[in-house]
């Protein structure tokens, strides 16, 4: 089995759906990763192992999903010196905004890159970015997936002016 270069991790199996995104954005970069459910606040001894062993493991990256109190990304970054990615899942009762301000407002020195709510394929580029600066193919590859973008922007704009 090939060891994995990000880990992927979510509060609850309900955050699933979004975290998809950066399983599939790793999948179309060729990029290996695993998942696992870890709560910061449920198995917050689960989560701080996960974190501690993923470097030792050949992790390079870690995603962070939760909802709520989403202290999930911060707890992983206070026990890994590897850089975690925090994406606040929508919740029910605020529309994510709890998410984002607790995944988002650090204290300093110990830092979380944050995405926009349910951005999970957000977080998946910025991991194939991350990894991209000591991996020339990766980079080539990225460089290729951004030029594809801007070909759908120029088709749309023409698209567009044909029915203008």
């Amino acid at each position: 089995m090939t060891q994995p270069r990000v880990l992927i991790l979510m509060g609850s199996d309900s955050d699933a759906e979004v975290m998809r995104g950066a399983g599939s954005v790793l999948e179309e970069f060729g990029v290996t990763y695993e998942v696992h459910v870890a709560s910061a606040h449920r198995s917050p001894e689960r989560a701080m192992a996960l974190a501690r062993e993923a470097e030792g493991r050949g992790v390079a990256v870690v995603i962070a999903g939760a909802g709520g109190a989403a202290h999930l990304a911060g707890v992983l970054a206070a026990h890994t010196i590897l850089p975690v990615i925090g994406v606040p899942v929508e919740s029910k009762h605020l529309r994510g905004l709890d998410s984002l301000l607790s995944t988002v407002q650090m204290p300093p020195g110990v830092p979380v890159a944050t995405v926009g709510i349910d951005a999970a394929t957000n977080a998946g580029l910025l991991a194939v970015q991350i990894l991209a600066l000591s991996d020339k193919t990766l980079a080539d590859k990225l460089r290729e997936y951004r030029a594809g973008l801007a070909r759908k922007v120029e088709s749309a704009s023409d698209r567009l002016r044909e029915k203008w």
